[in-house]
């Protein structure tokens, strides 16, 4: 797992680029704008749903959405919490696909909307663009890799912890007792990204609290002792991925 990224408060964290935009140059991002239509979602609403035709892409201009999937028994799993500058969707260029993931806004969001075929028209006229594009997906790829790797190798407890760790990264701030998560997690969306219940999820954080690893701060949480976190899940002090991997 990768060093620590911890979210500044200054202004400057947000003109930080995040997702896709790494990989692009300032004319790449115009190009993909260009063929955007730019709508406001509210929270709690699905963009798409597993199963359903796939044709459109999603650019998350501000916001946060959670991407779902089903399993057989009608259990459901959250692969990742997406964020600003993140593109989601289904785009495989070989026609008829269907949305493998449902997508449902976490919160208030600024979506940027496409067309596949859009896409793959852009792709097809800048051979720069389709470079970059690919590298952006094979670290989707590798970033989903990871988590499964770490859930299935150390068990619930080591997910759990390898998660505390990935959000970290994502959105944690130093504070004078620790790093605190700016993100409310509920024992039930814990629980689903670690295909976990939620008592099980609710027993595992108990558990944290007394060891002193964590604490609840206004329904926050509060990581008190990363390097027992790190234990948890075999997680080397200076890790071997990215913080672009090490990531909700």
């Amino acid at each position: 797992m990768a060093t620590l990224y911890i979210e500044k408060l200054a202004g400057s964290a947000q003109a930080e680029r995040m997702g896709i935009d790494l990989f692009l140059t300032d004319e790449h991002i115009e190009l993909l704008k260009g063929i955007m239509t730019w709508k406001k979602v509210k929270a709690g609403v699905s963009l798409f749903m597993e199963g359903e035709e796939a044709g459109q892409l999603y650019y998350i201009r501000s916001g946060r959405v959670k991407l779902r999937k089903s399993t057989e028994d009608g259990k459901e799993l959250m692969l990742t919490i997406q964020r600003r500058g993140d593109l989601i969707g289904e785009f495989g260029g070989l026609g008829g696909e269907e949305y493998n993931y449902t997508a449902e806004t976490a919160d208030a969001c600024e979506i940027g909307v496409f067309q596949g075929k859009e896409l793959e028209g852009l792709l097809s006229r800048h051979g720069d663009l389709a470079v970059q594009f690919v590298k952006w997906f094979a670290l989707k790829q590798r970033i989903m890799e990871s988590r499964f790797r770490d859930l299935l190798l150390y068990g619930k407890t080591g997910a759990l912890a390898s998660t505390l760790i990935r959000a970290v990264n994502t959105c944690g701030i130093k504070n004078e007792d620790g790093i605190l998560l700016n993100i409310k997690l509920n024992h039930t969306e814990l629980g689903e990204m670690i295909g976990a219940t939620r008592e099980s999820v609710n027993r595992m954080l108990t558990s944290l609290k007394e060891q002193g690893t964590i604490e609840m701060k206004e329904g926050k949480i509060n990581i008190l002792q990363l390097g027992d976190l790190r234990l948890m899940c075999c997680c080397p002090e200076q890790g071997h991925c990215s913080n672009e991997i090490c990531r909700l």
